[in-house]
């Protein structure tokens, strides 16, 4: 019964952190900075996996705020979902979609990108053209 959560896997505000990592965060600023620098930090590190991993859970920190501005109610999905829903829109230039595929792209057996992206920098570029306050 691996989807139980036992009260010794609880913190002090009985969250469990391994599922609620980001319950503490104040907003939506404040959640993609901090996946931004935490992509940062994983390249420093050498680990590429995890600052791609970075990188799609900060789109879908933008794609989140996106569909609330237009008030539209989305379920508790990940961040691949939310690339998947946005790709359904109609109105998006090709370049924006061109990203989300390579977002949504699953790397090859050898842990790299089937296609030459910077899934980092391309993600900060959806996050801007979705929300253009965004700094």
């Amino acid at each position: 019964m691996k989807n139980l959560i036992y009260y010794n896997d609880l913190d002090e505000q009985g969250i469990n952190p391994r599922v609620m990592y980001n319950r503490g965060m104040e907003n939506w600023q404040t959640q993609l900075k901090a996946e931004f620098d935490k992509a940062t930090q994983a390249r420093i590190k050498k680990n590429e996996g995890q600052s791609r991993v970075c990188a799609r859970r900060a789109a879908g920190v933008a794609i989140r705020e996106y569909y609330s501005r237009k008030e539209a109610q989305l379920p508790n999905t990940s961040a691949i979902n939310l690339l998947e829903l946005l790709k359904e829109e109609s109105h998006l230039p090709a370049d924006i979609k061109e990203i989300i595929e390579h977002l949504t792209a699953r790397v090859t057996e050898e842990h790299e990108l089937p296609v030459p992206a910077d899934l980092v920098a391309e993600a900060r570029i959806l996050c801007r053209w979705l929300l253009p306050d965004w700094r």
